[in-house]
C-alpha cells in the first residue's frame, strides 16, 4: 500500500495549482457472470447448485440509479460511488432486527443491510434511503504504492483542482514520508472533492474564506482542523484508505455542516 523507497527523514513538500484535476483511487468494475440476491452478496450465503456465491467485492445500483462499489473483503468496509473520486471508509454498527448500519467518520449511516438481504444506501438527495440491487462483481478499493515524484503530481492536481472551484490559488503542501505517501495523496483528493463541494453551496465563497492552502501531515489518528489560514488534515498511515479525513469532515471542520 506504500512506496518502497527508503528515506531517513519526511520530505517537505510544497505544490501550487499546476496541473490538469483527475480522479485518484478509482477502481473499476470487473465483468460479473450475473446478478445474485442481495443476501449472497451481503451476508456471504451458500449459494445453490450452479449458482456462484457473491463475492466479498460487488457492485450495487440504487433505485436512483446511484451505482457504486462496496468493498467488505478486510476489517473494514469501502464503499466508492461511480460519480465521486472519494473512497469512504464505513465501520459497521448493529441495529434492531439484526440489521447492520455502515457509519462514516462522523457517525452519519451511509448503507443499512438486513438479515433478509436489503441493502438501503443513504445520499445526500436521499437522506432517508434508496433501495440498491446486486449487479454483480467488482474490483477490490485499495491505495496504490506512489514514488515521490507521483506524489508531488497528486498533489499539484489536487491543488489545481481545488484553485478551479474556489477560483483562487489554494497550494497544497504535506509532510510526507514513503509510509504515508499513498494515504497522503488519497488525503489531498479528498481535500479537494471537499473544497469542490464547498464552492457549490450558496455560502461556500465564505466557507472557503476561513482558510487560503491545505497542509496535509502524519499523526496518530486522522482528522481536520482549520488553523489560522491553514486547513490542516491529518492522516494516520498505518489505517490505510481509514486513515484519513472524509470530505464531510473536512466540511465540517470548515463550518460547512
Amino acid at each position: 500500500m506504500v512506496s518502497e523507497r527508503s528515506a531517513s527523514a519526511c520530505l517537505p513538500l510544497v505544490v501550487a495549482a499546476l496541473a490538469a484535476a483527475l480522479s485518484v483511487g478509482c477502481a473499476s468494475p470487473a465483468a460479473a457472470a450475473g446478478p445474485q440476491s442481495l443476501r449472497e452478496g451481503l451476508f456471504g450465503g451458500r449459494g445453490t447448485p450452479g449458482r456462484p456465491i457473491s463475492p466479498p467485492i460487488a457492485r450495487y445500483v440504487s433505485e436512483d440509479g446511484d451505482a457504486f462499489i462496496l468493498d467488505r473483503s478486510t476489517t473494514r468496509v469501502y464503499l466508492k460511488f461511480d460519480d465521486s473520486p472519494e473512497i469512504w471508509a464505513l465501520r459497521p454498527h448493529p441495529a434492531p432486527r439484526g440489521d447492520v448500519i455502515y457509519k462514516n467518520d462522523l457517525g452519519e449511516p451511509m448503507l443499512r443491510a438486513t438479515r433478509l438481504g436489503g441493502l438501503t444506501v443513504f445520499t445526500p438527495s436521499r437522506p432517508g434511503g434508496s433501495p440498491a440491487a446486486l449487479l454483480g462483481g467488482g474490483a477490490a478499493l485499495r491505495l496504490p504504492s506512489l514514488s515521490p515524484q507521483v506524489l508531488l503530481e497528486r498533489l499539484a492536481q489536487a491543488s489545481a483542482r481545488a484553485t478551479r472551484a474556489a477560483r483562487r490559488l489554494i497550494p497544497f503542501e504535506a509532510d510526507a514520508s514513503p509510509a504515508s505517501s499513498a494515504v497522503v495523496a488519497d488525503a489531498a483528493s479528498v481535500a479537494a472533492e471537499a473544497v469542490v463541494r464547498m464552492s457549490r453551496r450558496p455560502d461556500g465563497r465564505n466557507l472557503l474564506r476561513r482558510f487560503t492552502k491545505v497542509k496535509l501531515v502524519e499523526g496518530r489518528k486522522p482528522s481536520a482542523q482549520v488553523l489560522g489560514n491553514e486547513m490542516r488534515i491529518t492522516v494516520a498511515p498505518a489505517d490505510g484508505l481509514a486513515g484519513r479525513p472524509s470530505s464531510d469532515r473536512i466540511m465540517q471542520a470548515a463550518g460547512a455542516r
